[in-house]
């Protein structure tokens, strides 16, 4: 049977311009890192001034009409009595024995107008779980295709966008609508790199405009356009979790540390029960920070020992271009806590690490 052609995002043209490698993700083929910069430089830039992304294989789902803002409530994990219009927060959609379906950002710009932001390969999931729950009153529209979304990241953001003609500086975690050049957009302060940032969800048909725009903003400001490569080095270096790694179907909030994510004094989400039990009798293992003692870089999948005994295993690894070191994000026994020394068996030697808490670099998001 034939692999399912490739979605493109409609800056694709501009990423080739641009030298760009590409490689396939969630269905997508998204640039990886592009020519003339390369994973280092492009994690580096966002790190010490400003990165621009393009993460239109996000998905883009809006729930709107009468109730919605209850449906979801009823469904997803955190509480969106929480927040209020013109803000957004993290969250869940699990299924009914605690696993995640996806993890995903939603946006309520009003109590019957929500766009939730989930990840690309979950979006028809996502979709599918809603609709068959929603009532006739609420609409579950997959704006896929129809909107892109540009991820200006660094300490440099509020220069970039300042000099593109768009608002900043409104708190984390919360949004504004705007106009460029005629073009209503909405600016996010939200982001994945744990650097002080926006994100544009703007119409597909815009996003080259807008795109070159930013690039001619951010050029005083040193703006290094970045790939999926730096992007995942950036995340691992702050823990944040990926669906397929830290999160699953057999992963669940509880096991990934997402606790503070779960409105736990709700009547009700998907999942509940499940997660109330493991909550009450402790999940049978848990998501540690893994910093190498040696020159080991560990991979997803590798086996972690304590004492010579497997504890556990390598969820996502990687060298950690601001530590100058081997990081990991792993899912050990829940005995196995921080300051713990472990070996993870990296090809044929094993290698010396060290249990941690994450982040492993401080986090600039909420800086004001």
């Amino acid at each position: 049977m034939a692999e399912p052609e490739l979605r493109t995002s409609p800056l694709h043209a501009e990423h080739e311009r641009l030298g760009a490698r590409f490689a396939p993700f969630g269905g997508w083929s998204m640039p990886l890192e592009y020519a003339g910069a390369g994973v280092l430089a492009e994690h580096t830039a966002v790190r010490t001034q400003v990165g621009v992304f393009d993460v239109s294989h996000l998905g883009k789902v809006r729930v709107r009409g009468s109730g919605a803002v209850a449906l979801l409530d009823r469904c997803l994990t955190n509480d969106l009595g929480r927040i209020g219009a013109g803000q957004a927060q993290y969250t869940l959609l699990c299924t009914e024995d605690g696993g995640v379906v996806d993890d995903l950002i939603v946006y309520r710009h009003g109590d019957d107008d929500l766009l939730l932001v989930p990840n690309a390969a979950n979006s028809a999931a996502v979709v599918q779980v809603l609709r068959g729950v929603a009532g006739g009153a609420v609409e579950v529209v997959d704006q896929h295709t129809d909107l892109a979304v540009l991820a200006v990241q660094g300490t440099r953001s509020d220069e970039v966008l300042g000099t593109a003609g768009l608002p900043v500086g409104h708190d984390y975690m919360s949004f504004v609508t705007a106009e460029l050049d005629g073009v209503g957009l909405t600016v996010c302060r939200t982001g994945y790199t744990g650097e002080r940032g926006y994100e544009l969800v703007v119409p597909a048909g815009a996003a080259v405009a807008v795109w070159q725009r930013l690039r001619e903003a951010g050029e005083p400001y040193g703006l290094q356009p970045a790939g999926l490569a730096a992007r995942d080095t950036l995340r691992t270096e702050m823990g944040y979790p990926l669906h397929g790694h830290e999160l699953g179907p057999d992963i669940t909030p509880v096991q990934a540390g997402l606790g503070w994510a779960v409105g736990w004094a709700k009547p009700e989400f998907l999942g509940h029960r499940a997660l109330r039990e493991e909550k009450e009798r402790g999940p049978a293992r848990r998501l540690r920070g893994l910093l190498a003692r040696g020159r080991g870089i560990p991979r997803p999948g590798m086996r972690v020992l304590a004492s010579g005994r497997d504890v556990g295993e390598v969820t996502s690894g990687t060298f950690s271009p601001t530590l100058k070191t081997g990081i990991a994000l792993a899912l050990l026994e829940p005995a196995v806590t921080p300051d713990t020394e472990v070996e993870v068996q990296v090809r044929r030697r094993s290698e010396p690490f060290v249990v941690v808490k994450p982040p492993f670099v401080r986090p600039s998001t909420r800086e004001h």
